[in-house]
């Protein structure tokens, strides 16, 4: 079982930046794709975005196209979620997950993101 432990999440003006990290317990090379999802009030969970650990491609929402970047550092683990130009409707509980190829997928404890002026 791979453990997840989420940080970065909190209040900023739209338009400002956040950067959620996303820590992993398991190894490096046990995981292939980790990413993010979010959840806002009154609406459904969302994949936002993905990044395979092998290859280190990428995939987004169209919603959060050119203004966020996942990105992985495999030595300690992590991904990261680079939030740029934060609007309203960004606003959710941001949840990541790591897909292990022995254990399955894993998701951390979720963080909120409140993007308000």
């Amino acid at each position: 079982q791979v453990q997840l432990v989420e940080s970065g999440g909190g209040l900023v003006q739209p338009g400002g930046s956040l950067r959620l990290s996303c820590a992993a317990s398991g190894s490096m090379f046990s995981i292939n794709a980790m990413g993010w999802y979010r959840q806002a009030p009154g609406k459904e969970r969302e994949l936002v975005a993905r990044i395979i650990t092998s290859t280190h491609s990428t995939n987004y929402a169209d919603s959060v196209k050119g203004r966020f970047t996942i990105s992985r550092e495999n030595a300690k683990n992590t991904v990261y979620l680079q939030m740029n130009s934060l609007k309203s409707e960004d606003t959710a509980v941001y949840y990541c997950y790591a897909d292990n190829r022995v254990s399955g997928r894993s998701w951390g404890q979720g963080t909120q993101v409140t993007v308000s002026s």
